[in-house]
């Protein structure tokens, strides 16, 4: 795995290596100087970097290959180009460039499309959520894959409506009663706390920047906007989304940030052992633990007879062999595993 990790790093280094070379070469005292009076095989090799060369660079990095990332990746590569290169040089080769926004463009028109359709399906989409008794961080997932495209961009948004209903629309609705992960823990302080140090960080940092760069001061305003909104929907979605159980599954969330559908008769093993608990954990476990300032340790650990599936934001998913939880009522929390998995045995 360490090797793998190194390997990748090594890709990484020659992408960025190959980015550096050209955007010095035409953007540096050094590098004007060294250009001949003819540039425009000059400009064809770095063209070929920025289509051909960089992608595979960042490609191998990945360790996926897809076509249409490899076609997402030069098309980039032509815009990218057509920013470092000065227009001088690349006049002879920009239908290039134009080829490179015209393939961004369609897609983000396909992006739009689909974005469309999600909002054509939000009535029955919010239909099944209102039907279902499953906590809304389990529900409005399952009714997108239900009715919408299963796409990138429409995972992202599902994860983007939640933040905007957990940030906005949330406040009155009352805490469900049940089993809980984070009450016997400081994460709701602690994200209190990354709140108001994005806060100032945004006001002081933003004004400073604004002298440097408008655009770059516009983007951090931005995106540190949507990480309070984030954050703030976090902690909604913590404290109004304990512990579900039914009599086949337990559904397991730590607010937006991650959460899983655990079948009881799946769990092979359930351990206590104090040991294992208070060791490190495996790279194929996953934990359900509030975690704040201090060391915190699971309970309790699940061995699953198959790899489970764990949701994190925006979408992305993963499988594990094993859940770490660590529950406020612990006795409680025991009682109903152990209850769960008897009920369920083969």
């Amino acid at each position: 795995m360490i090797a793998l990790k190194k390997k990748q790093n090594i890709w990484l280094a020659f992408l960025l290596v190959v980015l550096a070379s050209n955007y010095t070469l035409y953007n540096t005292g050094l590098g004007v100087s060294i250009l001949p009076p003819e540039t425009n095989g000059v400009v064809m090799g770095s063209l070929i970097d920025f289509v051909l060369v960089m992608p595979v660079l960042f490609l191998l990095y990945k360790g996926k290959f897809s076509i249409k990332q490899a076609v997402l990746l030069a098309a980039a590569g032509c815009i990218a180009a057509r920013f470092i290169i000065p227009i001088e040089h690349l006049q002879p080769f920009v239908a290039v460039t134009w080829a490179g926004f015209a393939i961004e463009g369609t897609v983000i028109l396909l992006e739009i499309l689909l974005i469309a359709t999600l909002v054509r399906y939000m009535p029955r989409i919010i239909a099944d959520v209102r039907s279902t008794t499953l906590p809304d961080l389990f529900s409005f997932p399952k009714a997108v894959e239900k009715h919408a495209p299963k796409h990138l961009i429409i995972q992202m948004l599902c994860t983007d409506f939640l933040v905007i209903y957990y940030a906005f629309a949330s406040w009155k609705r009352k805490e469900r009663s049940g089993l809980t992960l984070h009450k016997n823990s400081s994460y709701i302080a602690f994200i209190i706390m990354l709140i108001h140090g994005i806060a100032i960080e945004t006001i002081g940092i933003h004004w400073w920047l604004h002298e440097k760069s408008l655009v770059l001061s516009i983007l951090l305003l931005i995106l540190n906007v949507y990480s309070v909104l984030f954050f703030v929907a976090d902690m909604q979605a913590i404290r109004l989304n304990p512990v579900h159980v039914t009599s086949d599954k337990l559904y397991l969330s730590l607010g937006l940030m991650k959460r899983a559908e655990i079948r009881f008769d799946q769990i092979e093993e359930l351990v206590e052992d104090k040991e294992q608990l208070e060791g490190k954990l495996a790279k194929d476990t996953i934990d359900f633990i509030a975690r704040d300032f201090e060391a915190a340790y699971p309970q309790f650990i699940l061995k699953m007879k198959e790899p489970v599936e764990v949701t994190f934001m925006l979408g992305l998913k993963k499988r594990y062999n094993n859940v770490a939880i660590k529950a406020d009522q612990a006795q409680d929390f025991r009682k109903m595993l152990l209850q769960g998995m008897e009920d369920n045995r083969d």
